[in-house]
Formats: structure tokens, C-alpha cells, sequence
């Protein structure tokens, strides 16, 4: 490569559906301190792509514009300060953006040599998707070995690697997805159960499942009128962990439930944590989610992948639902 020569990437020109996303020269990203410049190989899409491109999620300040939270590729530069990594590293990346480029900069310490044994596709679908996942199951949640959890979206790219953490790690699961498709699927994963969310009640479902105790942890991607039926759900000192809204942001909630049931609500959100937050995460990644990818007993569930020219297409299919797992583009 070339310093200073303009590289290929993905922007949104102005906020709309997926045709606002166009193929575009952008200079080549220089590396500050504390950076490693990547050979992007491959990029995840991910939810927050598509509410960015329509003008719902703006990259925090001083964050480029080109959309993209995780990538694969060859460390091509380090910036000043980065003394454990090399040049021709192969690693993966959570990012604030510019994952959809031939070439991004990402902080050293959200950084993650790829797992033994995987390659750069499934490599990118990792650190969006298990960074959170750790952290609001597992940290945030607390969901422990012998508990139960309900995941809701089994079938997304945070659902299917939700399902398979929580089964390695001891846990009961329980899912649910909008097809017999998509139920079936998360049942091959590990799933206990797999409720189709169209035909049945999943509270009664959980209830039914666990001898009418609940479960332990629900991790929820809905929000608005699940909040409620997810406090249902949940047993005796149950945490409801919320990581996005996609049917609203605002509800009701009756307190005395959750002072009877001793009940946690909490939730999160990832691109706007420090540099050094998120490096904590990646070091917990790396001790204990690291081996189960590197042995297969967990592995990122990939559903289609797309050139990087054609990410509009794959916003396209993101927002039809149609997708099991992870969507990735190959750079």
C-alpha cells in the first residue's frame, strides 16, 4: 500500500434506504497513537449500520462517517505507542466506524489476533456480536452456570452467539424467532426450547419450561410492550437486560413486580464506551470466550456474505428479517 492514496469504502451519501449506500474513494486512514491500520478482509453488518445509514445513529464525534463496527484483516501499520502487535498481524476489530473500507484504523486494545482455526469471514462476524454479548449477558446479566436465560432474536447475529455462550458455559437457553425456520435453528445451537413469537405466548412457554419459576436472565432486543411481559418472565432475583428497541423505546413498568421480585433491569450500549472499556471486555473475550472459537465448541453462524460494493444489497436483506446468523462483506 501506498500512504496517502485513496482507498476504496462505503458511504452514506445522504440519509435513506439501502441505495443511500455508494462505493466511494476516501484517502487512506493514518494511524494515531495507540492504533493499528488494517487490510480490512472482511466487515460485519450489523444492526446499527442500518439505523446510521437512515439517520438514527450518528457515529459519536471524531468518528468517521463510513459505516462499519467490526472487521478481519492484516495489520498493514501501528501507529505510536503499540509495542504488541505487528505489522502482518492477523487480527479482528470492534470499531466506532469505518469498517466498510479497504482500510480502517482500531484502537489497540479493541483489537484480537483472529482464533486458530477460523477464518477472516467468520473472524469478522466476532466483535460486534460477542463483545456484546459478553458484556450484557455475562458481566451486566450475571447469568451464571445451572441459571436459565431467554434470548429474544435467537436467530440474529446476537442471538445465535448468545445461545451457543450461554449452553458452553452451563446454562440453560431458551429462544425465541418469528419462523419454524429460524426456531429449528436455534434448537441446533443449543436452545432448549424455541418459541415462535407469532404463535405462542413466550412467558407461558418459560413458565411452562421451568416448572412456572421463570427465567433467570432475558436478553432483550425489543423493548417497548416486551418490556413488561420480560419482567414476566423472569423468576425470583431475575435481571431483564435491554441492548436495543426495535419495537420502541418507552414503557410502563409496574415497580411493586419488580420490588416483590427483586428484579434487575439494565442494558447497555457499546460504540460510545471508552477505548478502555472496551479493551477490558476484549481481555475477557480473550481468556475466556477465545478457546471455545478456537476449539469449534462455539463459531460465528454466517448467512450470506457480499462483495463490498454490494452492501446496500446486504442492508437489504438485513431489514427483510430473512437472515439466520451473521451477514458479512468481503473486502
Amino acid at each position: 500500500m501506498v500512504v496517502g492514496i485513496d482507498v476504496r469504502a462505503i458511504e452514506i451519501r445522504t440519509p435513506g434506504g439501502p441505495d443511500a449506500l455508494v462505493e466511494a474513494e476516501r484517502p487512506t486512514p493514518e494511524p494515531g497513537a495507540g492504533e493499528l491500520l488494517v487490510k480490512v478482509a472482511a466487515a460485519g453488518v450489523n444492526r446499527p449500520d442500518v439505523m446510521q445509514r437512515m439517520g438514527h445513529y450518528p457515529p459519536p464525534p471524531g468518528i468517521t462517517d463510513i459505516p462499519g463496527l467490526e472487521v478481519a484483516g492484516v495489520i498493514e501499520r501501528l501507529g505510536s505507542g503499540v509495542d504488541h502487535w505487528r505489522v502482518g498481524d492477523r487480527v479482528c476489530a470492534l470499531l466506532a466506524g469505518g469498517g466498510y473500507a479497504q482500510y480502517c484504523v482500531a484502537p489497540a486494545p479493541q483489537c484480537l489476533p483472529v482464533p486458530a482455526n477460523v477464518d477472516f469471514v467468520r473472524a469478522a462476524a466476532i466483535p460486534e456480536t460477542f463483545f456484546t454479548v459478553w458484556t450484557n449477558i455475562f458481566e451486566r446479566g450475571r447469568l451464571k452456570p445451572g441459571e436459565s436465560l431467554l434470548v429474544h432474536g435467537g436467530s440474529s447475529g446476537i442471538g445465535t452467539a448468545a445461545i451457543q455462550l450461554a449452553r458452553a458455559f452451563g446454562s440453560r437457553v431458551f429462544a425465541t424467532a418469528g419462523s419454524a425456520e429460524k426456531c429449528a435453528a436455534c434448537e441446533r445451537l443449543g436452545a432448549e426450547r424455541a418459541i415462535n413469537y407469532r404463535e405462542k405466548d413466550f412467558v407461558a412457554a418459560v413458565k411452562d419450561a421451568t416448572g412456572g419459576k421463570g427465567v433467570d436472565v432475558v436478553l432483550d432486543m425489543v423493548g417497548g410492550d416486551y418490556f413488561n411481559r420480560n419482567m414476566d418472565a423472569l423468576g425470583m432475583d431475575g435481571r431483564l437486560v435491554s441492548i436495543a428497541v426495535l419495537n420502541g423505546v418507552k414503557a410502563t413498568i409496574n415497580i411493586l413486580t419488580m420490588m416483590q421480585r427483586r428484579l434487575t433491569l439494565t442494558g447497555s450500549t457499546l460504540r460510545a464506551r471508552s477505548i478502555a472499556e472496551k479493551g477490558a471486555i476484549a481481555s475477557a473475550l480473550r481468556q475466556h470466550v477465545w478457546p471455545l472459537l478456537e476449539s469449534g465448541a462455539v463459531s460465528p453462524v454466517i448467512y450470506e456474505t457480499f462483495p463490498l460494493r454490494a452492501a446496500a444489497e446486504a442492508h437489504r436483506v438485513m431489514e427483510s428479517g430473512a437472515h439466520i446468523g451473521k451477514l458479512v462483506l468481503v473486502v
